[in-house]
């Protein structure tokens, strides 16, 4: 798994996310409705077949041609937001220095490299050739058009090659002081999708949308006070006090025939002065079961909640029986096997719909562990791209090296199904192209007792979105002890991790405006 490489510096900070953040400019010579969506890599790099163990990633050049029997190849990664509308799609390389020779990109089998450990003796496949270019030597800027392959939202990558045999070609990469690195530049068809800021830092007009989808920027939320005493209005509020932030998305769980939003709820999404929103989440087959659900003979339940939000009135987001994987069983006539969960949840939906409750906004949230990804039934759980609003991932990782799930934020989103298979980010964002991704639940941990510094973590949280612009809200999970008693998830178990939180939770990223 990936470990990130923190930014030595706010100034390096600043730079990731220059150049990760795509920005939107309009193009005068397109049709009004139509703009120009500008992306700089994710990762850029490449690679040496004379060393085989060495990473470029922090180069300031991408290498290509051959030399002898030393081959360079330079490999690009994007991701094309949710929500973004593909009408046209090309690259554009800056050389450095005369171009020669035919340039070529081809895919590239794979997108879960990172340009901090890719080298030749770990690079992934090379596909099909999808553009091909001779530069003259005065080119300053060369372009190729990928509109056949870029077609929707999710994450790309390529390879790029020369037909030199005895010379390389250098192109400016994403880490140049020229400015010049590469560049994905998307043309969108119909209404713009959701502008990224102009610059890093630039989030003062960042809304919300109709599903709650924020224009710029990340939606930031927490959930306080499991496994305690205190009532969860209470423990949200101290948990903000003590993060330095209102947290946007009040996070709740509720279960079966219990009455909700309750009046507390209803009261912390009524305060102006710290606008919030609820997350509620639902285990709507309390007492019975995902097939009894889905035959409707828990329709009385589902009228009644719809009654109650519609007079609530606000959006909301909600969330059908989180981390479900851990509840099926996979067994015939159950009632609990994978497909009865996504008939329940479908059911739920149109049936909520029927009734009119337009402010609900639906999140499928998986627990995203490799055991339960590797399972046969695990892709049945999701109901269809039509019934779900967002993507939902609930994941931890550990603080003690060595022990279970240790890693930072970027461990914490790509898990692989055990054998092998996509991460959960890379799968979320291919599998379901344009789906906004919701982090419902997330933490780092220790064992009671052993006090372990959490601030790696947090300091990897912002380079992270930099580079996943599909990750829209992020909800911290804050517990002191978990459901078993032993881990200890509170954002301020040492002093030097609460100091790395309240940085994390000052960043204007999260700057949005409930719309």
């Amino acid at each position: 798994m990936r470990r990130a490489k923190l930014p030595k510096s706010w100034t390096a900070l600043t730079a990731v996310l220059a150049g990760a953040i795509a920005v939107m400019v309009p193009n005068a010579a397109a049709a009004a409705a139509d703009a120009e969506l500008a992306i700089r890599p994710a990762h850029d790099t490449y690679t040496s077949s004379g060393r085989k163990s060495t990473a470029f990633g922090s180069s300031d050049k991408l290498a290509i041609g051959k030399l002898g029997k030393d081959r360079k190849i330079a490999y690009l990664k994007f991701t094309v937001p949710a929500g973004t509308k593909v009408k046209a799609a090309r690259l554009y390389l800056s050389p450095s220095g005369k171009p020669s020779g035919k340039v070529t990109v081809s895919r590239v089998a794979g997108t879960s490299w990172t340009e901090a450990k890719l080298t030749s003796g770990n690079a992934p496949r090379l596909g099909a050739a999808v553009a091909s270019v001779t530069p003259r030597a005065t080119d300053t800027r060369i372009r190729f058009d990928l509109g056949r392959v870029v077609t929707r939202p999710g994450t790309y990558a390529f390879a790029v090659t020369s037909s030199l045999t005895n010379g390389t070609v250098r192109f400016q990469s994403a880490e140049s002081k020229a400015r010049g690195g590469p560049e994905l530049v998307i043309t969108t068809a119909g209404t713009a999708p959701a502008a990224a800021p102009a610059a890093p830092g630039d989030y003062g007009n960042c809304t919300t949308g109709s599903l709650l989808v924020p224009s710029c920027g990340v939606l930031w939320g927490g959930a306080a006070g499991g496994f305690t005493s205190l009532p969860r209005d209470v423990e949200h509020q101290n948990w903000e006090k003590l993060s330095g932030r209102t947290a946007t998305i009040f996070h709740t769980y509720h279960k079966g025939d219990e009455p909700f939003p309750t009046r507390a709820e209803i009261a912390m999404t009524s305060d102006p002065a710290h606008p919030r929103v609820l997350l509620l989440n639902w285990k709507i087959a309390y007492g019975s079961t995902w097939a009894k659900v889905a035959r409707g003979e828990q329709d009385k339940r589902i009228d009644a909640f719809a009654t109650r939000i519609k007079a609530y009135g606000k959006k909301t987001f909600l969330v059908l029986h989180h981390e479900p994987e851990n509840d099926v069983i996979a067994k015939a006539g159950s009632g609990w096997e994978a497909k009865d969960y996504a008939a329940m949840y479908r059911h739920t939906i149109e049936r909520l719909r029927a009734q009119g409750a337009t402010n609900v906004v639906n999140v499928l949230a998986y627990m995203g562990n490799e055991k339960w990804m590797a399972q046969t039934w695990w892709k049945d759980l999701y109901p269809g791209d039509d019934v779900v609003d967002w993507i939902g991932l609930d994941s931890y990782v550990s603080v003690e090296k060595g022990y279970y799930h240790y890693g930072d934020f970027a461990d914490l989103l790509d898990r692989k199904p055990t054998g092998g298979g996509l991460g959960f980010y890379e799968w979320a964002t291919t599998a379901h192209a344009g789906k906004p991704i919701m982090i419902a639940e997330w933490g780092a941990y220790h064992r009671i007792g052993m006090a372990a510094d959490k601030s790696f973590v947090y300091d990897s949280v912002l380079p992270q979105l930099a580079q996943r612009p599909a990750i829209k809200a992020i909800v911290h999970f804050d517990t002191k002890a978990d459901d078993e008693g032993n881990r200890d998830i509170s954002i301020d178990s040492t002093p030097a991790g609460l100091a790395a939180f309240t940085k994390l939770a000052a960043n204007p990223i999260f700057n949005v405006k409930l719309g």
